[in-house]
């Protein structure tokens, strides 16, 4: 009996000595501890002073993770706060930054705070356009003429595509383009040839091919119109007629309905207008145009010119041929610009030149001038200046539609001649007039700007170096609406 009680009790023990002992909670080795009065910041999209309002125990770094974000130099961070300043944000659209506040012992040990800073708000840029019904590529082209403005002047070439002083219609050559590595900004181009008795001739076919390849680089095409007399066919130049009294009356006779002149007048605009709605880029999209109608019309050697038509009759001929292509023949991818010659220092009256037969603001998209200055920059920077002064104030942008000096051979022509004048003036587009194909007639010496072998190379490759120079590479898209702007 004993015995047994004793193998009970033993037994007991065993079963006793298996049961696990309860659990003891581990004292906690890590006793650091981080916050934040806000672990998120908003703040405003002008420059801020902002703080952090930190409890820590232990030493800590701040890392930040935007360079838009700085510690503020103007103010002593501690340990409870730290001063930060937010730059401002000149973009239309929020932003957020990180500050990671990190354990100096232990960089793993890490806590952040974000701060989102508001957008800016975008200005909205208002316009006014001649044609209500142009094509959203055209209404883009022109919000971007105005916008470039801020940016620099686009560098343009007449005719730089089609052919240069040694070599012709050699699809993608370009004098600009052999001296600096790229393409002129603007394209200029004539539309005579294609209106006129001229509109048969096989050159057309180079023009149309030169605008769709500038057009799909993302150029801007600008073109005049040297239109043979409409009363006579001879030329638009009255020194190459034989009856200047009869050339002169081509004006009135195309205000008069019935007249030959008027049917004749009619006929070179629906060619024009046939070719500006057939004119279309590889997304099936109408190749906006700037049109220079009746240029250097400040001068009397033209048909439309100062011999040939009083103030009334020049203001009339304009609205007819625009109300023409836009209402009748319904081209919505023109811009119409005005473009007086603008050579000298008129001493006072450099706006009422520019403003010379004004047809109206609400038939007018673009100032230009043609301004052949040669190496008179007091003329250039007068007319620049008022130029740049009526474009704010008309609220259209601008441009030198024309411009250099024949057979110049100044090495350093462009920075002396050109981009000193410019300066940081508010000019959208700069364009140099023609070099000739010349074969190798070297008497020739017509050309107006740069090409392989002209002492001034070097100096044409300083000025496209110039952050202010826009060349075709350096554009933005002239074919989308940039943000913040409306066209009425």
């Amino acid at each position: 009996m004993h015995t047994l009680l004793a193998l009970l009790a033993f037994s007991g023990a065993l079963v006793s000595s298996c049961v696990k002992p309860a659990p003891v909670e581990p004292v906690p080795t890590d006793t650091r501890h981080l916050s934040f009065a806000k672990d998120q910041i908003d703040v405003d999209y002008t420059e801020t002073a902002f703080s952090v309002q930190v409890d820590a125990n232990f030493a800590y770094r701040v890392d930040i993770q935007d360079d838009w974000v700085v510690s503020d130099p103007n103010r002593t961070s501690t340990a409870a706060t730290q001063y930060f300043i937010a730059r401002k944000n000149e973009a239309a659209s929020p932003r957020t930054a990180t500050l990671r506040f990190v354990d100096q012992a232990d960089r793993y040990y890490a806590k952040e705070v974000k701060v989102t800073q508001a957008a800016n708000p975008v200005e909205k840029v208002t316009l006014t356009i001649v044609d209500k019904n142009a094509t959203p590529e055209t209404k883009a082209l022109f919000a971007n003429l105005w916008a470039v403005a801020e940016k620099g002047w686009m560098f343009g070439h007449h005719d730089d595509l089609w052919y240069g002083r040694y070599w012709y219609n050699e699809a993608g050559n370009s004098d600009t383009k052999a001296v600096c590595g790229d393409y002129p900004a603007v394209f200029s181009v004539d539309f005579a040839e294609l209106m006129d008795n001229r509109h048969g001739d096989s050159s057309n076919a180079i023009r149309r091919r030169v605008i769709l390849e500038a057009r799909e680089r993302g150029e801007v095409i600008l073109a005049c119109m040297h239109l043979n007399n409409p009363k006579t066919g001879v030329s638009a130049w009255l020194q190459y007629e034989n009856d200047q009294e009869a050339a002169k009356k081509a004006v009135t006779e195309i205000l008069t309905d019935g007249t030959a002149a008027r049917k004749t007048f009619l006929e070179y605009l629906d060619r024009l207008a046939d070719f500006a709605l057939n004119l279309k880029d590889a997304r099936g999209n109408l190749v906006p145009v700037i049109l220079r109608p009746f240029h250097e019309h400040t001068q009397g050697w033209s048909w439309w010119g100062t011999s040939c038509a009083n103030d009334s009759q020049f203001v009339a001929l304009w609205q007819f041929t625009v109300k023409y292509l836009r209402d009748t023949k319904g081209v919505h991818n023109f811009l119409y610009a005005i473009s007086p010659q603008m050579d000298e220092d008129y001493q006072g009256n450099t706006k009422g030149r520019l403003l010379f037969r004004w047809p109206g603001d609400e038939w007018v998209d673009f100032i230009g001038m043609d301004c052949y200055h040669g190496t008179n920059n007091k003329a250039f920077e007068s007319n620049l200046k008022a130029l740049e002064a009526l474009s704010q104030e008309k609220r259209k942008p601008c441009g030198v539609t024309e411009d250099g000096k024949e057979s110049f051979t100044e090495t350093n022509f462009w920075s002396q001649f050109l981009v000193g004048p410019l300066g940081a003036k508010r000019i959208s587009l700069v364009t140099m007039w023609r070099n000739k194909y010349v074969g190798n007639n070297e008497s020739d010496k017509h050309y107006y700007s740069v090409y392989p072998g002209h002492p001034s190379e070097d100096d044409f490759r300083k000025m496209y170096a110039d952050p202010r120079s826009l060349f075709s590479r350096d554009l933005p898209d002239m074919y989308t609406l940039p943000e913040g702007y409306e066209i009425k």
